[in-house]
């Protein structure tokens, strides 16, 4: 037996071991991929939706001092769903959570004023 036969009894083994070690390194660099971007997606929707929360808020502020706090906040939840549709889908907070969401947002933005 030589080189050459030896060789050509490892290479179906070699081969068969770069296949598997090539298969891990792209499944590693594929789910670290999604990792990475998936967060920057959640992310941008994510400000995306505190940014139309804030715009509603802002809105109904605008529209007058007497409007109550709950009109505000309700109004704020139903901007947010109209104008980031995308975001309330990928990130699926119940309107209790886009509530409180909003009512912080006008808490801070009261607060500004005070200041």
């Amino acid at each position: 037996m030589n080189l050459n036969d030896i060789l050509q009894e490892l290479l179906p083994v070699a081969l068969s071991g770069l296949s598997v070690l090539l298969t891990a390194l792209i499944g590693s660099a594929a789910h670290t991929a999604k990792q990475r971007w998936g967060l920057d997606i959640e992310a941008r929707h994510r400000e995306a939706l505190h940014s139309a929360l804030m715009s509603g808020i802002r809105a109904g502020v605008e529209r007058g001092p007497n409007e109550a706090a709950e009109v505000l906040i309700r109004e704020a939840v139903e901007h947010a769903k109209r104008s980031v549709p995308d975001a309330i889908l990928r990130l699926g907070p119940d309107d209790s959570v886009l509530s409180n969401l909003a009512r912080s947002k006008l808490a801070g933005l009261i607060q500004r004023y005070i200041d």
